[in-house]
């Protein structure tokens, strides 16, 4: 059987996806604007934009993409039980806490605002709902240089904890058996794309992890689907970044 962890993971996928997509529109339109750009390698950086100051809760809250913006997905705002579980995020090794931290979207560093929201990905028909990836996005704004630290320490993590390692939210725990670069993803000041394989009893079960640098705002993409393969949310990346500026 896979671990609590894993089971619970796959199962709030599948209550999110069929709690939202039962009260969502369905709008059929297609999104032509979203995932169309050329793709640079994963973890490129731009010049630092100047020091600003560090944006509020309610400020990031405004940010965050909305229901009108992505109509191919039902959106939501994350629960407290949710925000609760992802703030106990944990890892055997110490150098990959920032990756865990990421992938389960809780705070890396000291953050002076924080927000977040959920996307779950209308499927093409009804059949296909426990197929639907489901992504939480996290907003963290900071003082100082401390976006450029968060960012840095997720990017390292993610080399030293390549060969894998095992992470714990609310005392569950998944093992992790290796991480390895995702699509090379185009956004913000930079950006990185992993994917995190966890293989449980001879399943594999991935998580499609994106962070994006805008300025001093971390944004982080963490998406799990009931199926256990997840796909990269790149049309909620891609809206969210238009929305950082």
């Amino acid at each position: 059987m896979r671990s609590t962890l894993v089971r619970r993971t796959v199962l709030t996928a599948s209550a999110v996806s069929l709690a939202l997509l039962s009260t969502a529109c369905g709008s059929d339109k297609a999104d032509d604007k979203v995932g169309g750009a050329t793709p640079t390698p994963s973890g490129a950086a731009t010049s630092a934009a100047p020091a600003a100051k560090a944006k509020t809760d309610a400020e990031l809250v405004a940010l965050l993409v909305t229901q009108a913006e992505l109509p191919t997905h039902a959106v939501r705002a994350a629960t407290p039980a949710e925000l609760a579980a992802a703030a106990s995020a944990g890892s055997d090794k110490p150098e990959c806490l920032p990756l865990v931290k990421a992938q389960s979207t809780a705070p890396v560093g000291t953050p002076a605002g924080r927000a977040g929201t959920k996307a779950v990905a209308l499927p093409k028909s009804a059949g296909d709902v426990l197929g639907a990836t489901v992504t939480s996005i996290a907003l963290a704004s900071y003082e100082g240089k401390g976006a450029d630290a968060a960012f840095a320490s997720v990017k390292a993590a993610a080399t030293a904890c390549a060969g894998g390692y095992t992470g714990s939210q609310s005392g569950d725990s998944l093992k992790i058996s290796k991480v390895v670069p995702g699509a090379p993803v185009t956004a913000g000041d930079e950006a990185l794309a992993y994917t995190a394989v966890a293989d449980v009893d001879g399943e594999k079960a991935s998580t499609e992890l994106v962070v994006v640098r805008k300025g001093n705002i971390i944004a982080t993409f963490s998406a799990v689907s009931p199926s256990g393969s997840a796909e990269q949310p790149k049309a909620v990346v891609e809206m969210q970044a238009k929305k950082l500026g």
